[in-house]
């Protein structure tokens, strides 16, 4: 078989795999294991057909053996990566709230990190789309001892794979995730930022210094979080719960603390009011 004629055959066993692909996105996107695992079965099926049929391929020039290894096998084998990465994530979720969960994100994404990290020429050489080393890396039994290697490789099954192509595949799986994961971030920001900013049904009526005189009395009394919290976080969450500005509530409560005349007047206040409330209800 020529290699233009494989690579048609291989094109249209991509095509064919992204329309299975994303009919399966329809029917399961509401459950996104079976999604995953539905898909990563198609797609093991088609790369077991290419692996078939590129085993006993013998490619007529060098260039067309790159192109295979360095573009065509990485489409297939980054979809595997992608999904199965996807996967992982998604069953090792945890369930313990919306920061937990973001935290959990960002730590994937540090794995990422680290990978670029370590294979950080290899990056640069295929960003620039670069060519001077496809012979090394992208034919088969050319691999070069003096460059960078993966400890796996005779791992790999000779006939389909070369030094550096399941580089290339884990590169763009890589790009993949990483714009599901800062995605899924941005998502769970906005949920966050939604659920403390939606417009209390509660409005503070009093004045705001009675506010932050009641908010530092509590505070003082290590009524939140033990007292392991700064009072400005304290004003922060109550002006965002209560849709209210505060201000400068640093002046304000000097100006409290200032008073000459009963500076807790808004807490005596409470004092008074309660009781005269217990009493009226006891008569």
């Amino acid at each position: 078989m020529h290699a233009n004629l494989f690579f048609k055959k291989c094109q249209r066993l991509q095509l064919t795999l992204e329309k299975r692909l994303e009919q399966i996105g329809f029917e399961q996107k509401n459950d996104p294991i079976s999604l995953y695992e539905r898909s990563l079965m198609e797609i093991d099926s088609a790369i077991r057909i290419i692996k078939q049929e590129v085993s006993s391929f013998e490619f007529s020039t060098v260039a067309d053996e790159v192109c295979f290894f360095k573009e065509i096998k990485p489409a297939f084998i980054s979809q595997f990566i992608y999904f199965s990465k996807l996967l992982s994530v998604e069953a090792a979720k945890p369930n313990a709230g919306e920061l937990s969960l973001k935290e959990y994100f960002e730590c994937e994404l540090e794995v990422l990190k680290n990978f670029y990290e370590d294979h950080m020429d290899f990056y640069e050489y295929y960003r620039r789309k670069a060519t001077y080393l496809d012979q090394k890396y992208f034919v088969r039994n050319q691999f070069d001892l003096k460059t960078k290697i993966a400890s796996g490789l005779y791992d790999y099954d000779e006939k389909f794979a070369t030094s550096h192509d399941h580089l290339i595949s884990q590169i763009i799986a890589n790009d993949r995730l990483e714009k599901y994961l800062l995605k899924s971030i941005a998502e769970i920001n906005v949920y966050v930022y939604e659920k403390i900013t939606d417009k209390s049904p509660l409005q503070w009526s009093a004045s705001k210094s009675a506010l932050v005189e009641l908010l530092y009395a509590l505070h003082n009394t290590r009524s939140f979080n033990g007292g392991n919290i700064e009072f400005s976080e304290v004003i922060k969450f109550t002006e965002k719960s209560l849709n209210i500005n505060l201000g400068n509530f640093y002046k304000t409560l000097h100006e409290i603390k200032s008073r000459k005349i009963n500076p807790t007047k808004f807490l005596q206040h409470l004092s008074d009011n309660l009781n005269q409330s217990f009493q009226d209800s006891d008569q």
